[in-house]
């Protein structure tokens, strides 16, 4: 019995040993991942390792989401949040010393940037993050007794704020140019990450010309029933969580409503249709007779003075005949010419 209670002393001196020099050795550091798993059935929950998997499958248990655990054996560590961040969500960042000795100087980094004048504030805090707080940030401070008394700075952690839903996009139907009489439906186009849908919903809200249409509407789409020339204009929507810290807004859509439809207007047009479209009229009367021309100094040469518009069609006409006369008379040159070498050729035939 004696022996068995000198190694139980033994190793109970061994495990305190071992306690004293992790505490005392901070360059040290190592990482694991942990999954709960906590049961719906009666049973316990219980803590895994990476090493240890059990089947999601497994009868009478549900899973949680992994989480990634770093154990830090640093002077000084920055504390970002476990689960992903999406706009509009709040971001807390901590500067931790080692075994929570005190700081001062505390300063935040965002990407090598100071946000901050140094301070004793070891928190640091973004109630609505955005997608431009994304980066990779770090925080310094000095200790006080007992620590090192120096400069210290702890390790690079990068944060990315997620989209919460992106900007949507206003489309028309069937067309951005409707038929006068027709329907239109305006469809605001966006959705809310499948991580936040369950706890998150979004507003809609049209507006045309600088004037509000609807607003924040849990239906994305807008109707217009019978559209007409006043409902042609800029068009645009937004986008809003229920909260209305994050809105987005949409590009501008152009609308024309057409008018009458292209059956009628080209019938308008058709010389055809608008002539077989005209009432007939009766008969017109036989109109007078003409009054006699007006005499002038014209008469007694034999013609009188026409219309100047006329005259000159007429200039035209007659220059048009001479030209063709010339080249009538050239051609009855020619086929004479060729007359004569044809019955010189017949002359010649009996000689031979």
């Amino acid at each position: 019995m004696k022996p068995i209670c000198v190694l139980t002393s033994w190793a109970f001196y061994i495990l305190l040993a071992k306690l004293w020099a992790v505490q005392m050795l901070p360059s040290a550091s190592s990482e694991t991942t942990l999954r709960w798993e906590d049961g719906v059935s009666t049973r316990k929950g219980s803590c895994h390792t990476d090493g240890e998997t059990i089947h999601p499958r497994e009868a009478g248990y549900t899973f949680s989401e992994p989480f990634h655990l770093i154990v830090s054996y640093d002077w000084l560590i920055l504390q970002g949040p476990a689960a992903p961040i999406f706009e509009g969500d709040p971001l807390v960042l901590r500067c931790r010393a080692w075994q929570d000795w005190p700081l001062t100087e505390v300063t935040f980094y965002r990407d090598g940037s100071a946000l901050g004048p140094p301070g004793p504030n070891k928190e640091f805090s973004i109630t609505l993050a955005q997608e431009a707080d994304s980066g990779h940030y770090h925080c310094s401070g000095i200790f006080r007794s007992p620590g090192p008394g120096s400069p210290e700075t702890a390790s690079t952690v990068a944060i990315t704020v997620q989209e919460l839903f992106s900007a949507p996009v206003l489309t028309a139907l069937p067309s951005t140019e409707p038929q006068e009489g027709g329907s239109v439906t305006l469809s605001c186009q966006t959705k809310l990450s499948s991580q936040r849908s369950a706890t998150r919903h979004l507003l809609f809200s049209f507006y045309k010309d600088g004037r509000t249409l609807h607003s924040r509407g849990l239906s994305s789409e807008f109707q217009i029933p019978t559209a007409s020339a006043e409902h042609s204009g800029s068009y645009w929507c937004e986008a809003a969580i229920d909260d209305g810290q994050i809105w987005k807004h949409s590009p501008q859509l152009e609308v024309r409503v057409r008018g009458p439809s292209s059956s009628t207007a080209s019938s308008t047009w058709n010389p055809a249709l608008q002539k077989s479209a005209v009432p007939e009229t009766s008969p017109k009367k036989p109109s007078e007779p003409l009054p006699p021309l007006p005499t002038s100094s014209s008469e007694h040469a034999g013609f009188f003075s026409p219309d100047p518009h006329l005259h000159h069609q007429m200039s035209i006409l007659l220059k048009q005949m001479q030209d063709v006369r010339v080249l009538l008379g050239h051609l009855v040159l020619e086929l004479r010419d060729l007359s004569s070498s044809l019955k010189s050729g017949i002359t010649k035939v009996p000689d031979k």
